[in-house]
């Protein structure tokens, strides 16, 4: 039995893949890192193991090299792909939130907004109110702010800290993290699952609130999801960087904070 096969029939069960935006992840969480650089053949056999055929890679290379995202380098009879300028100021914002560390404990100070637009990082209690730990709060000038401690919030309320798209979306994280357990990957296998995993994780943290396990319903299963995944990642990270430095890109895994990730 292939022991991924339940990620990647999960992954292709949510519709047609936006291959571009695959390779984005698999540029910010596997070649960010390592120099920005990766071999075309290598990127292919990684993409062909979770189903994608090599037209569609290439169809989704032509779009992102079109976009900006990368550029096209050749080396005799091989190929590379490199994030551009742009696309390395890109990933490198969005990994502050992708892999930033999950909390020790509860959050000691809130703010409570009340506007018409939803702030970043806001969390919905209610219509135009919003809750957003006080560390992590946004400048919002249009909107009428109080900070302070949480003494007490309602399961009530907690219901509606999570939309069903976002509950659905963690109930398929909680999914891939468990059909994982217990299993015997390849470096091949590792970094499918890895690439997967954060491709999940990525498209979670760029859409929803992040909630703190407080305020998180009952019923909602997964306290601590940035927990749960920073465990899974862990875990792949020995096996899937043994087969990046296996390609032909062999620059240390420690630049832009590798090591930090999570931490």
């Amino acid at each position: 039995m292939d022991p991924i096969e339940p990620l990647i029939y999960a992954f292709h069960a949510e519709g047609r893949p936006r291959v571009w935006s695959l390779v984005v992840t698999i540029f910010g969480d596997a070649v960010h890192h390592r120099g920005g650089r990766i071999a075309t053949l290598q990127l292919q056999e990684l993409l062909e193991r979770v189903g994608i055929e090599a037209g569609a890679l290439r169809t989704a290379l032509s779009r992102l090299t079109s976009d900006g995202w990368v550029q096209r380098d050749r080396e005799g009879r091989n190929s590379f792909y490199r994030l551009s300028k742009s696309g390395q100021a890109e990933i490198t914002q969005a990994a502050v939130d992708i892999y930033a560390a999950p909390r020790d404990g509860k959050v000691e100070q809130w703010v409570m907004a009340r506007g018409q637009g939803a702030p970043a990082k806001g969390i919905s209690i209610a219509p135009h109110l919003w809750l957003i730990p006080a560390d992590h709060a946004p400048d919002m000038p249009d909107h009428i702010c109080i900070t302070g401690a949480l003494t007490s919030f309602p399961e009530a309320v907690a219901e509606r800290v999570l939309s069903s798209d976002h509950r659905a979306a963690l109930v398929a994280l909680v999914a891939d993290v468990n059909a994982l357990k217990g299993v015997a990957l390849t470096p091949l296998d590792a970094m499918a699952a890895r690439m997967l995993l954060i491709h999940r994780w990525r498209r979670i943290v760029l859409r929803y609130p992040d909630v703190p396990a407080e305020l998180m319903p009952a019923d909602a299963k997964i306290p601590n999801p940035r927990k749960l995944v920073a465990d899974a990642y862990s875990a792949l990270v020995p096996a899937s960087e043994k087969w990046l430095g296996d390609g032909d890109e062999k620059a240390p895994p420690d630049n832009h904070g590798f090591a930090n990730r999570f931490q």
